[in-house]
C-alpha cells in the first residue's frame, strides 16, 4: 500500500506538470482552434531561464540571495519571458496566418518548435545542464508518513500547480478578460463586432498559456534536476495528449487529463516498466479517442451553417 501511496504522489506530481502545459494547449485551442506545437518548447525555454538565474546568483552551492527570492525570480523571470516570446509568436508567426488554411499555422508551429530546439542547442550546446537542486533546497525537509515520502520540491510544484489551476479557473470565469476569451472563442468575428479587441485578448491567451510553460519548465527543472534542447518535444506531446483526453479546448478537461498521465505514467513505471511508458500512454490517447472523440470533458463543437 504505501508502494501504492509514493507512486500516486510522484504521478500527481508529474501530473501537475503535464496539466500546467496542457493548460496553455486549451487555451489557444479554444480561442484560435490552433495545435500550437511549439508549445512544449517553451517549457524548455523556461527550463533554461531557471537554470541560468541560479548560475547568475552565485550557482546552486553558493548562492549569495535567499533561495524563497531566488525560486520568486525563478518563477517570475520565466513567466514573463516566455509569456513575451508567446505572443511574440503569435504576433509575427500565426496572426498573418489567421485566415489561412488550417494546415498552414500547423507546419509553421512544427516549423518554430525546431526553430527553437535547434536555437537552444547553438546557444546552450547539447550537454545536459544541471540545476543540483539539493545544494539548495533540502529533500529531506519535506513531509514523511509511514514510508510515503513528499519532498518539499514536491510539495512546492503541487502547491504552486493548484494555486494556478484555480486562479486560471476564476480568472476566465470571472473577470472581464476572461469574458472577453470566452467570446472570441466562441465567435471572434461577433466578439469583433461588439467591441472585444481580438488581437489583444489572443495575445493575451498566448502570454498566459505561454507564461504556464515557462513556470511548469522551471518546475521541472527543480524536480528532475536536468534541463537539455530537446526536453520540450516528449513533455509537450504528453501535455497535448493529456489536453486530448481531457478535452481539448476545456480547461478542467486539460487539468484532469494531465493529472491522469501523470498518474498512469507513474504507475506504468512502479507497476510494470518504464519501456512501456509511452506505449501505453498514447495507448491511452487513442482508446478514448476511439470511445468519447471529444475528450473525458470536452463537448461537441457546434457547425456553423
Amino acid at each position: 500500500m504505501s508502494f501504492f501511496l509514493q507512486e500516486l504522489v510522484n504521478g500527481v506530481t508529474t501530473g501537475a506538470l503535464y496539466a500546467l502545459i496542457a493548460l496553455g494547449f486549451s487555451m489557444v485551442y479554444g480561442v484560435l482552434k490552433l495545435l500550437n506545437f511549439a508549445h512544449g518548447d517553451l517549457y524548455m525555454v523556461g527550463g533554461y531561464i531557471g537554470f541560468f538565474i541560479i548560475r547568475w546568483f552565485g550557482g546552486a552551492a553558493k548562492l549569495f540571495i535567499p533561495v524563497p527570492l531566488l525560486v520568486t525570480i525563478m518563477f517570475v523571470a520565466a513567466a514573463v519571458v516566455v509569456g513575451g516570446l508567446g505572443v511574440a509568436m503569435e504576433r509575427f508567426a500565426y496572426r498573418p496566418l489567421r485566415n489561412a488554411p488550417r494546415i498552414a499555422p500547423l507546419i509553421t508551429a512544427i516549423g518554430i518548435s525546431f526553430f527553437l530546439e535547434n536555437a537552444a542547442l547553438l546557444l546552450f550546446g547539447a550537454q545536459y545542464r544541471v540545476y543540483n537542486t539539493p545544494d539548495f533546497i533540502s529533500y529531506s525537509s519535506g513531509i514523511q508518513i509511514g514510508s510515503v515520502s513528499i519532498d518539499s520540491v514536491q510539495i512546492m510544484v503541487l502547491v504552486m500547480g493548484l494555486f494556478i489551476m484555480i486562479g486560471l479557473q476564476q480568472l476566465i470565469n470571472r473577470t472581464k478578460l476572461g469574458k472577453q476569451m470566452r467570446a472570441v472563442a466562441a465567435d471572434r468575428e461577433a466578439a469583433e463586432m461588439f467591441g472585444i479587441n481580438v488581437n489583444f485578448t489572443i495575445a493575451a491567451v498566448f502570454f498566459l498559456g505561454s507564461a504556464l510553460a515557462g513556470v511548469a519548465g522551471v518546475m521541472a527543472g527543480l524536480l528532475f534536476n536536468t534541463v537539455y534542447n530537446t526536453i520540450g518535444f516528449l513533455a509537450g506531446l504528453k501535455a497535448f495528449t493529456a489536453a486530448v483526453v481531457g478535452g481539448i479546448g476545456s480547461i478542467p478537461g486539460a487539468m484532469l487529463g494531465g493529472l491522469m498521465i501523470g498518474i498512469a505514467e507513474s504507475f506504468i513505471t512502479g507497476y510494470i516498466s518504464s519501456i512501456y511508458v509511452d506505449l501505453i500512454v498514447f495507448g491511452i490517447l487513442i482508446v478514448v479517442m476511439l470511445v468519447r472523440p471529444t475528450g473525458l470533458l470536452g463537448r461537441a463543437q457546434l457547425q456553423k451553417v
